[in-house]
């Protein structure tokens, strides 16, 4: 057996079952020992699920010798996040006080991915309540980021991302409230896109009440890998249909082919915010790739940046002081409790007026987006205006806090609208890894996609990589 199996991409990998070159098994087990070698750097992978791996693989193996019919990921290791349902497994998304909330039955993505063939080989470390951009809580500790331990692997999905960087996994389950797809894939170098609304159905049984309507609008499922052609791939298998989702939409993922190149609106400093030079770079390079790719590249602002990312938070944050906070009031720490008090002070409380009217200002300015993007199919800009923040800023000092939350509001807006968005990883810059976004109009993830991987042909597959331990 190649010990050195966890280094294929997922297509790489599948691609050598189907012929016989290597076995489930073998790929399975290449994992699990890459993942006991790593894990205790990372603490990304929070249960590692080795009996159940391994008696899957085994199970695949047996049915591709009898010549059985497979599902298009058979055989191939994933990781799934500790905060959907998985059938007889804890759902505790980070919460002492829910380590013991045992799923009856699977959430839609883990449905499709195991209908695909998929082998699930662990759960993945996320934050509290999954509600920062920091994979810390206190019943599992923080996923530590690979390329440099001072800094975060990001939120929610930290952990997944941080594991796939590090070779554990060839496909990282993960959502998207507030970036909780891209913010770790950018701090990992590794690739994801946000779907459109309704294109990945959702649902989660173990919750003690239904979704709040914001976390509806603004939340998605998806996936996370180490290229955007793997990205592609998984995205097209967790996208089936799943009745316990009405927001769920019959949308094919290729649409009808553009004539002529496609014009990108390259947006360098987001509602005018000031850029990390690192991040500049990144937006440069990636300019560049789509160029040569032959896209038209020009410097023009998306309509208002700044008033979607209000918008968002104060939709979010309305909800949260109504509905939301009690049971973080209840159940969480005193560090995921500080951050929702630096989440509530960061956005104006409004009545139940003001909230309505929010809601209505969301309708105005994807309008204002669908219209823009009529002329620019793409926006090409940061994932965040700085590199990753040090472990645990994003509950820290209050000054910090919000220049966080300002350096993300091109992301976050991506979230109110309801829009696909792409996240490439672009280079290394001070061994952090650099990367960028890039978003198009809804259901055009195969546009977002396609862009992605231009970029990531000039700019190389970052990963995987051994974590840095010093």
């Amino acid at each position: 057996m190649n010990c050195d199996l966890w280094r294929l991409s997922a297509i790489e990998a599948i691609n050598l079952m189907s012929g016989g070159e290597i076995s489930a098994s073998e790929l399975v087990e290449a994992n699990l020992s890459r993942l006991d070698e790593v894990n205790g750097h990372l603490n990304a992978v929070t249960r590692p699920l080795h009996e159940t791996a391994r008696a899957t693989a085994k199970a695949i193996d047996l049915a591709r010798l009898r010549g059985e019919p497979l599902g298009c990921l058979a055989g191939l290791p994933v990781t799934i996040k500790d905060n959907v349902d998985v059938k007889g497994q804890a759902t505790p998304d980070g919460v002492p006080a829910f380590k013991d909330l045992i799923a009856e039955e699977n959430s839609p993505v883990v449905d499709n991915l195991l209908d695909a063939g998929a082998v699930p080989i662990g759960r993945t470390n996320t934050p509290e309540f999954s509600l920062r951009w920091h994979s810390d809580n206190p019943l599992f500790g923080a996923a530590i980021n690979p390329w440099d331990k001072t800094r975060t692997p990001g939120g929610s999905t930290g952990g997944g991302a941080a594991a796939l960087a590090a070779g554990v996994g060839h496909i990282a389950q993960g959502s998207d409230l507030g970036g909780s797809l891209r913010y770790p894939a950018y701090c990992n170098g590794v690739a994801t896109i946000r779907p459109t609304l309704g294109r990945v159905p959702a649902f989660r049984g173990t919750l003690a009440a239904e979704r709040s309507l914001m976390t509806q609008m603004m939340s998605v499922q998806g996936v996370i890998a180490r290229t955007v052609a793997d990205v592609r791939l998984a995205l097209e298998v967790v996208s089936k249909r799943d009745a316990r989702d009405p927001l769920w939409v019959p949308t094919p993922l290729n649409g009808p082919r553009p004539t002529g190149p496609l014009r990108v609106a390259l947006v360098r400093q987001p509602a005018g915010d000031t850029v990390d030079p690192a991040v500049s770079a990144a937006l440069d390079t990636a300019a560049k790739a789509l160029t040569v790719a032959g896209y038209e590249i020009e410097e023009v602002d998306p309509p208002e940046v700044a008033r979607c990312a209000e918008v968002w938070g104060g939709l979010l944050m309305a909800e949260m002081r109504a509905i939301g906070a009690k049971p973080l009031r209840e159940h969480g720490s005193e560090q995921i409790n500080r951050s929702l008090d630096l989440m509530m002070a960061a956005f104006p409380e409004v009545d139940i007026e003001g909230f309505m009217r929010l809601q209505s200002e969301r309708n105005r300015l994807l309008r204002e987006w669908i219209v823009f993007l009529e002329t620019y199919p793409l926006v090409l800009g940061p994932v965040s205006n700085i590199p990753p923040f040090l472990a645990g800023e994003d509950a820290g000092e209050e000054e910090r806090v919000f220049e966080i939350y300002q350096a993300q509001r091109l992301m976050v807006a991506i979230n109110l609208l309801g829009l696909p968005s792409a996240a490439v990883a672009t280079g290394v810059v001070d061994g952090v890894p650099t990367g960028v976004q890039i978003i198009g109009a809804s259901h055009r993830e195969d546009l977002c996609l396609e862009a992605a991987s231009a970029i990531e042909s000039l700019c190389g597959i970052l990963t995987p990589i051994d974590p840095v331990t010093g």
